[in-house]
């Protein structure tokens, strides 16, 4: 049975692998190759590349077996470099996106991104403004009985969530979703999504974590694929039509990205609501003397983050 565990492993590892380093660096080496051959004077010339595949192949032919798998194990070798660059430059798009250490940052930098937080912060009070006086208006024309038009006030809510779901913490749209979670789980339940995350993953089922799992990777390759445009971006020195494909393949990346964070936030305050009690359950809280849900959340939250340290 080990063996057979072992050997199921290993294919999934294989197959993980392939889909993720190698197909995708087999395709950059191509284009790479592509650039090199034809360069910007001959960009779109097929025929000319062609030619020189053929001339390539004849090469490797005469060098014999030897010469042919030391050009296979470079290419997935090359392959495989590439898709490991393209996901640590994803793992630092990621960081990027989300943007949740910013105030970290250096001091002139920390001064760039906080103009551009306090930009985002009056552009969204400025549009929830509107959204919340088309909101009493609505509410005093059904008052009266009155025929009220939906569609400014949706408007006014889209404009709203187009800057952020709150009021706007962070640089990029996507950091300001995940901090929207935070955010609303303490306004509603009091629960500090941080400290209680870890223990209320613990608590979901198989299927649950499964289906977690596979949103946070989808922000995970999502924010790949934008690594995969950084490393596009510089065969234009050698052939035009990098360029738009690195751009194409970025806007892809962008909003894939924003898709990724947005069901990933859903994701995460859907399992805090929804196993809020079963937590308070098992670390032995008395649900009936803690009814609302902003003292219960209060009060798991205080049991999972421990005592603070002494003074010293």
């Amino acid at each position: 049975m080990l063996t057979a565990f072992a050997s199921e492993l290993g294919k999934k590892l294989a197959e993980r692998w392939m889909s993720l380093l190698v197909l995708p660096g087999a395709l950059y080496l191509a284009v790479a190759t592509a650039g090199h051959a034809l360069g910007h004077g001959h960009a779109l010339d097929l025929s000319r590349l062609v030619s020189w595949l053929d001339s390539l192949a004849r090469t490797k032919a005469e060098e014999g077996i030897g010469g042919a798998t030391v050009l296979v194990l470079g290419v997935l070798v090359g392959a495989a470099v590439a898709g490991m660059a393209a996901q640590w430059l994803g793992t630092a798009l990621e960081r990027l996106a989300l943007a949740s250490e910013w105030r970290r940052l250096p001091a002139w930098p920390r001064r760039w991104v906080a103009r551009r937080v306090d930009h985002r912060r009056d552009e969204w009070r400025s549009a929830a403004r509107e959204w919340h006086r088309l909101r009493q208006a609505a509410a005093a024309a059904a008052a009266a009985r009155q025929v009220h038009d939906p569609a400014p006030r949706l408007a006014a809510l889209r404009s709203m969530r187009d800057i952020a779901e709150e009021c706007p913490d962070r640089p990029t749209w996507s950091g300001d979703r995940l901090n929207a979670t935070a955010v609303r789980l303490e306004r509603d339940l009091g629960l500090d999504v941080a400290v209680c995350w870890p223990y209320l993953w613990l608590l979901v089922s198989d299927g649950e974590r499964a289906q977690l799992t596979t949103v946070r990777d989808d922000l995970a390759r999502a924010t790949a694929l934008g690594g995969w445009a950084l490393l596009y971006l510089p065969l234009f020195v050698w052939w035009w039509p990098a360029l738009p494909l690195a751009a194409g393949i970025a806007v892809t990346a962008r909003r894939r990205t924003r898709a990724a964070s947005d069901a990933w936030a859903r994701a995460l305050e859907a399992t805090c609501r929804l196993h809020l009690r079963e937590a308070a359950d098992r670390l032995g809280i008395d649900t009936a003397a803690t009814a609302p849900p902003y003292a219960l959340g209060q009060e798991v939250t205080r049991r999972l983050e421990g005592s603070p340290p002494p003074a010293p």
